[in-house]
């Protein structure tokens, strides 16, 4: 149970922050979000709040912000509809009946002659009882009614093609981006509440009982050498001592100035198959706020520029797609890191956040950085793709990413039955 609700903590924060930064710069550029969506498939869960339905769906698969003009706006009114029409206080159309007319006594029924609602704002017609002509003009934020449902308008000025190069670009790079800052505050938050581990080699605490101890080996003893070879960081530290298990050892060691040697004799200890040396000593680890928020960024940088790697290996062929997880998988994933403790998940889940952030940058149609290929060719061009083409694409895509994670996930599955 609790790496269930581990998972759906994380799965939902991820896609949530990740849509969220879609959301906001939507908003600030001034485009209709129609929907924001936490999951893929059947709603299961619906509230609208302003002009923004919020939802979540059946399927931990992802999520997505759907702003006017991205799709083919769901109702085209064209000459000869009979459509219903209510008004608001200063007499402009803010509500379009599409059917169901005799549901609404009240709304006035008119024959469409033209209705332009994305520029003017009016829709002319004949009266269906007097034959008048008359001319509309409507609301910027009327709504559909069809089926009951209730769809506001989005005129051109609302819609994602209307606005200029760098605020189309900001809105899809400002979903990866949330995940980069989310990791950055994840690692901000882990090191205030458990330090910052110090570069150098530096002992912390020191197991009784364990070789260190036997040596005479203190907390905040700083390892200079390993063997008369030097070791300038903790890392070059541990890797010294686990390559040598059940074999002495002699440590250089520094104490408020002091300079000695010790001989210790690592513990042998295997790990699923592996051998290693150990001598019971703990990294220490430090709260300056200074080194936090440096820490936030470092780490950030440094696993981003790790995955990085990994997908260039991926793409190349130095790894198998068969090395890739899924939902899964990820779920597997994250039980074994619930077990080892509240730390390790929440680095776990920075991690994934920096994944997902570089994952969706890939130039790939149906992920934001695929999105962004088409608008650095925009501004190239000075004039949009064809948004029918673009839209062919993405739709290719997004079904080879399916079938890819179709494929994953089946792997993930024999994967469990394997172990």
């Amino acid at each position: 149970m609790n790496t269930v609700i581990a998972f759906i903590f994380m799965f939902g924060l991820l896609v949530f922050v990740h849509e969220l930064g879609h959301l906001i710069f939507a908003k600030r550029a001034g485009m209709l979000a129609r929907e924001f969506a936490i999951g893929m498939g059947p709603k299961i869960f619906s509230y609208r709040k302003n002009e923004t339905l919020y939802t979540i769906r059946l399927l931990p698969i992802g999520g997505y912000v759907r702003v006017a003009g991205e799709d083919p706006e769901i109702i085209d009114l064209k000459p000869g509809h009979h459509i219903g029409l209510e008004f608001n206080e200063v007499d402009k159309v803010n509500k379009i009946i599409v059917n169901n007319k005799s549901k609404h006594p009240n709304a006035r029924v008119i024959e469409v002659e033209r209705a332009d609602l994305d520029h003017d704002l009016v829709i002319e017609g004949y009266d269906v009882d007097t034959e008048e002509r008359l001319v509309f003009p409507v609301d910027s934020k009327a709504f559909f009614i069809m089926d009951e449902k209730e769809t506001q308008i989005a005129p051109y000025d609302r819609q994602f093609a209307s606005k200029s190069v760098p605020k189309k670009a900001m809105q899809i790079f400002a979903g990866p981006m949330m995940n980069f800052l989310l990791a950055i505050l994840m690692f901000i938050i882990l090191g205030f509440a458990q330090g910052v581990p110090v570069e150098e080699a530096r002992l912390g605490d020191v197991s009784a009982g364990d070789p260190a101890a036997e040596a005479g080996l203190q907390k905040d003893d700083v390892i200079l050498k390993v063997d008369n070879e030097s070791v300038d960081t903790w890392y070059d530290f541990v890797m010294a001592v686990q390559s040598h298990p059940n074999e002495e050892i002699q440590l250089t060691v520094d104490r408020e100035g002091e300079i000695f040697t010790v001989p210790v004799t690592p513990n042998q200890i295997e790990n699923q198959g592996e051998t290693y040396g150990q001598i019971g000593v703990l990294r220490p680890f430090e709260k300056s706020p200074g080194k936090i928020f440096q820490y936030g960024f470092q780490q950030t940088y440094d696993l981003t520029i790790l995955i990085v790697q990994s997908v260039g290996k991926l793409v190349t062929g130095q790894i198998s797609i068969d090395a890739l997880a899924g939902p899964v998988g990820i779920y597997d994933a994250t039980d074994q890191v619930v077990q080892t403790g509240f730390y390790s998940f929440l680095t776990w889940t920075a991690m994934l956040s920096i994944n997902l952030g570089i994952i969706n940058l890939l130039p790939l149609p149906a992920l934001d950085g695929g999105r962004l290929l088409f608008i650095g060719a925009e501004a190239i061009r000075g004039k949009p793709i064809d948004p029918q083409k673009e839209g062919i694409i993405h739709f290719v895509g997004f079904a080879l990413l399916m079938l890819l994670m179709i494929v994953v996930t089946w792997n993930d599955i024999q994967r469990l039955f394997i172990q």
